[in-house]
């Protein structure tokens, strides 16, 4: 008699593979809203480490050059009439979408700052570095049906971090983008014309070219669950009547869409625009909303603030609109899928994630180019011991405009340091669980997040 675990063939006696030798399918993160749908995670709200510029140039300051003054009109109930199509073309001086920039700005402020980071540079070990539209592609996710999206993910030195990659559908809708399109870009620019002055208690000057290289940006530090988050964003303006000059809370994020005129349009509008415009503010702490809406000849006819935290109430009794909750849960699933996936630490190592609408969040490897994103002069500046200091052969930054900071600490859900620490004790606890079912799933193929609801019922 054979030997279980034997297979015949053509009168040969073969020995099959152990169950733990046949290759395994990769593992997939399911996208589900439903899957998402527990309480809302605990996301400490975020607080600004500072801050960098990018000038006309592209060039990199480590500096508040940048940053623009909301200046809005006093338009006394009258339509502010801006004309949206005015210097297009000939006072438009795009940024080059060609060039790759991933980290490297973030990167750059990380090496002139990590020294002076809250908690050392030991701090970032465990931390997730990235960009805000990172994370806000993350938290639309489960409401997206048309655009995927791909994440390349390296650990070095313990830090986590995640960088976009263009897919090759994005790449080529951007290489076809018909002229229409590429006007309605420029208006949302020319609408921050507008709206801004260079300096506080000065009107704006539309007059002037529309070069979007120009940029400033916020570094911020923040929490979602039990994993560290530092992550830049660009941010349109500070507003210097806000009741709080402290950043963020400061700061308006201005936007433009095309006048509506039905209650199903704004209907649409609620659930899929508003959507993309509360992630992208709730993430860094933006409290406001400015939006110019357009009428078909391009003219601003009027302008509406939408508070980020009341964004939701549009769509709370809507059964097929958004739920921050569900976005956000499947943000830290993420995480956690990212960061028990990428475990060894190796910057010459890449975890391209990918997603496409109606599918799992995939994962490949990849070793070196054309999917390495951490430059050079980062790996060679972090060698030896000499973590982040200065290299010889990076240019020194301009002297240094202050930055608005902010040393605040306070969280989004309104909680108490008492309510953080049992935030932090319910995160260990999840995190334990998410290790035993992790072995336990592995017998089957199976991945545990997708359980992360159940732990939450069970409010570990």
């Amino acid at each position: 008699m054979e030997s279980r675990g034997t297979k015949r063939e053509a009168g040969k006696i073969e020995v099959a593979e152990p169950w733990n030798k046949l290759p395994r399918p990769a593992p997939s993160l399911p996208t589900d809203p439903a899957l998402y749908s527990g309480p809302f995670p605990f996301y400490r709200r975020p607080s600004e480490l500072g801050c960098f510029s990018l000038d006309a140039q592209r060039q990199y300051h480590g500096d508040a050059r940048a940053l623009r003054y909301y200046s809005p009109p006093p338009t006394n109930g009258q339509s502010p009439n801006f004309d949206l199509r005015d210097g297009y073309p000939d006072r438009y001086q795009p940024r080059d979408e060609e060039v790759q920039e991933r980290l490297d700005h973030l990167l750059r402020w990380l090496l002139e700052h990590r020294g002076q980071l809250e908690g050392g540079p030991g701090w970032l070990a465990g931390a997730i570095v990235t960009w805000r539209g990172h994370l806000t592609k993350l938290l639309t996710t489960p409401y997206e049906r048309q655009e995927g999206w791909q994440l390349a993910a390296s650990r070095f030195q313990g830090t986590l971090y995640l960088s976009e990659v263009e897919t090759p559908a994005a790449r080529v809708q951007r290489l076809t983008r018909p002229p229409l399109i590429r006007e309605l870009m420029y208006m949302g620019y020319k609408f921050e014309q507008y709206m801004c002055a260079d300096k506080p208690g000065v009107s704006p000057d539309p007059s002037g070219e529309v070069n979007t290289n120009v940029a400033f940006c916020s570094v911020l530090r923040s929490r979602l669950g039990n994993h560290p988050l530092l992550f830049s964003g660009e941010v349109d303006c500070t507003d210097p009547q806000a009741p709080s000059t402290q950043p963020p809370t400061c700061y308006v994020e201005l936007k433009t869409s095309k006048e509506m005129h039905s209650p199903g349009q704004w209907k649409s509008f609620y659930r899929h625009k508003l959507l993309k415009w509360w992630a992208q503010s709730f993430l860094p702490g933006v409290p406001n909303v400015v939006a110019g809406f357009r009428n078909p000849e391009g003219f601003v006819c009027s302008l509406k603030t939408f508070p980020t935290m009341e964004m939701f109430e549009y769509v709370r009794n809507d059964r097929d609109g958004w739920n921050p909750s569900v976005c956000m849960n499947f943000c830290a699933a993420f995480l956690s899928f990212a960061q028990n996936t990428v475990v060894q630490d190796d910057p010459r190592l890449v975890y391209l994630f990918s997603w496409e609408p109606g599918g799992p969040v995939t994962v490949s490897e990849h070793r070196d180019a054309p999917h390495a994103f951490l430059p050079p002069w980062v790996r060679s500046t972090c060698k030896d011991g000499g973590c982040w200091e200065p290299a010889d052969s990076f240019p020194a930054s301009p002297p240094a405009q202050p930055c608005p900071r902010t040393s605040t600490r306070w969280w989004y859900s309104g909680s108490s340091s008492s309510d953080w620490s049992d935030s932090r004790k319910r995160s260990r606890s999840i995190s334990f669980w998410i290790c035993i079912l992790s072995r336990s799933f592995r017998a089957t193929w199976a991945h545990p997040l997708p359980h992360l609801a159940v732990l939450a019922r069970w409010k570990l």
